[in-house]
């Protein structure tokens, strides 16, 4: 892989753009570390076009949000050629799009908070359509990470100001039960459950803030769950992951009650790697440096839809490359 020309996409369109740069900066400088050709490639609406004309063997989707971690920049990179990190075009979408990705995870008997999806054109009818529901619930964008849009509803004056604000950032809201429990999160490689870290926001909340700025959480690792409870969370987590056919570095977000209850959240097909991420918190204690862990995802890098694909141009300026293909049988 060292050999390889490797571009590092950072960036995009989406709400997540900061975020997304922070993750880009961090594996550009632990790769260029490790003695790797690298490039910086910022991913704006004339992606294609930058594409073509950069040379590169594999791509790093160094992204988070819209456009970036639904299948949107991994069909383009399929169709150039041009092999990826993460994971593939149809396990992406079905993973971003929280609706679809928690009727997975009912089928394969993976529990998961309560549910209902609104439209943002239906919200007028909003007091209709919670009817007996009931309160507090959780209100997030059905398509979307780091909480931007979220937050919990108490009253049905904050259920209609929380699907408000999730209506800025997609046409459909999702609404769950809120479930009282510690925040969770499992990272794994290629499926395999790395570890459990548990996270106490300070403010109560897992939000944005407490995210992304330093001192705003405490983290606990492994997860202060009894050993059996552990591994039980582990095999949930790795479930999940199975669920919506996720590959590569991934992680899950769960809720563990006191009452010995379980649900997953959503399944992160392109987690965080900045400096207060969970993932590379989880890595270092599974014994992985945060360069080990970005030689890890390099390494996962391939084409997942279908062999022989010439590159963008047959002749352009993106070489054809040696990097593994993966080849998805027919149904």
């Amino acid at each position: 892989m060292k050999e390889k020309e490797i571009g590092i996409l950072l960036g995009g369109v989406s709400a997540e753009r900061d975020i997304s740069i922070k993750t880009g900066e961090a594996m550009y400088e632990a790769l260029e570390g490790r003695g790797y050709r690298v490039q910086k490639v910022f991913v704006d609406a004339d992606i294609d076009r930058v594409l073509r004309q950069t040379q590169i063997d594999l791509a790093v989707i160094a992204m988070h949000g819209t456009f970036c971690e639904d299948g949107c920049i991994q069909g383009l990179l399929e169709t150039m050629g041009i092999p990826y990190t993460g994971s593939g075009v149809l396990a992406s979408a079905l993973a971003m799009d929280k609706l679809k990705s928690k009727e997975l995870f009912r089928l394969y008997n993976v529990p998961t908070p309560s549910y209902y999806a609104v439209k943002s054109d239906d919200l007028p009818r909003l007091e209709q359509i919670h009817s007996s529901f009931g309160f507090p619930s959780f209100v997030k964008p059905r398509s979307g990470g780091s909480s931007v849009g979220a937050g919990a509803a108490r009253g049905l004056s904050e259920l209609k100001q929380r699907c408000e604000d999730s209506a800025r950032f997609d046409d459909w809201i999702l609404v769950e039960r809120l479930i009282r429990g510690r925040e969770v999160a499992v990272g794994l490689l290629d499926g395999n459950a790395l570890g459990a870290i548990e996270i106490e926001p300070k403010g109560g909340f897992y939000d944005y803030k407490s995210k992304y700025q330093k001192g705003q959480s405490e983290y606990h690792f492994p997860a202060r769950l009894s050993p059996t409870r552990y591994q039980g969370v582990l095999n949930l987590a790795e479930r999940a992951v199975h669920a919506v056919g996720a590959t590569g570095a991934t992680r899950v977000d769960l809720l563990v009650t006191a009452d010995e209850n379980e649900y997953v959240l959503e399944v992160n097909t392109l987690p965080g790697m900045t400096p207060t991420s969970l993932l590379p918190k989880i890595a270092a204690g599974a014994g992985y440096d945060f360069g080990d862990l970005c030689e890890a995802i390099v390494e996962r890098a391939s084409l997942r839809i279908r062999a022989g694909l010439p590159s963008a141009g047959d002749g352009d300026r993106i070489p054809q490359t040696g990097a593994q293909t993966q080849v998805e049988p027919a149904e």
